[in-house]
């Protein structure tokens, strides 16, 4: 068992920002099984705090729910669809793109999808929850199509197709269905793949739109990270060498060899036995 968790993290570690996302939505499933899987009613019930709600009571005080719901699902299938569209689509979009534009695109496409499924939902005078990755996948695929619709694809016992062939059957389905079944969800998937061609248009005009998430997700690394000490800087000061008078040190060289002039004159006149004590110890220091 323990192998198999370092298999885990050590597939983690080293995935692309797709295989991270997938690991978060199927970790947040499971999660959601322990936490929020009623088994009376074999169902899912999400609290108000993660599931998007269309009821400004609810959203107005959870904001974060524009983003927390794209990372819940209702049910195996339908997280198994999503993941399985995303890591679809996701290696698409890195052929031409980078991890942070998925990771911005993610998230930006989600938001954008929850904006417009509040805004339809209060306009129809109608309350009701929302959960699911479908319109971020979605955004993911439509921004590749965008950008690459002539690109070839090969799909199982159906050979090869271009891009665009594919998400536009997809969409096609999601339109048709709009006022059949899950009305919110099918306009959050549309309103993702319209962000995705937003996204697309205003990066080739020269505007990247996931650098806003990119700064974001920095403020909030470079807050929390220790600051980082600044090294000590020594200051080497050079010492400065004592200023010698040269006049005193000449004066000073003079009456010394004044006073052994003198010692010696007397030592020629009297002998040596004539100095004193003082006398002889001065001319043997001098004459070191």
């Amino acid at each position: 068992m323990s192998r198999i968790f370092d298999d885990i993290k050590l597939q983690y570690r080293i995935g692309d920002i797709t295989n991270k996302i997938i690991y978060w939505n199927v970790g947040l499933f499971l999660l959601s099984l322990v936490f929020f899987f009623q088994f009376s009613a074999f169902r899912f019930e999400y609290p108000t705090w993660l599931a998007l709600s269309s009821d400004p009571s609810e959203f107005l005080i959870f904001p974060w729910t524009f983003l927390t719901y794209a990372f819940l699902h209702s049910g195996f299938w339908h997280l198994f669809f999503n993941m399985v569209m995303l890591n679809f689509s996701g290696r698409l979009f890195l052929t031409f793109f980078t991890q942070k534009q998925f990771l911005g695109l993610y998230i930006l496409s989600a938001v954008f999808a929850g904006l417009a499924f509040v805004i339809a939902y209060l306009l129809m005078g109608i309350s009701a929850p929302i959960i699911g990755a479908s319109a971020a996948v979605l955004s993911i695929l439509v921004a590749t199509t965008a950008y690459q619709p002539l690109m070839q694809i090969r799909l199982l016992l159906i050979g090869n197709v271009k891009l665009w062939h594919l998400t536009a059957v997809i969409l096609i389905l999601d339109i048709m269905q709009i006022l059949i079944e899950n009305t919110g969800g099918h306009i959050a998937h549309i309103s993702g793949a319209l962000f995705g061609v937003i996204y697309i248009k205003v990066l080739q005009s020269g505007t990247d739109l996931s650098n806003i998430v990119t700064n974001i997700i920095n403020f909030f690394v470079n807050l929390f990270q220790p600051s980082k000490a600044k090294p000590f800087k020594k200051v080497h000061v050079n010492p400065r060498k004592p200023v010698v008078n040269a006049q005193s040190k000449i004066v000073t060289k003079d009456k010394s060899q004044q006073q052994i002039d003198e010692i010696l004159d007397k030592i020629s006149q009297s002998g040596y036995d004539s100095l004193t004590a003082q006398e002889k110890e001065f001319l043997f220091k001098a004459g070191k």
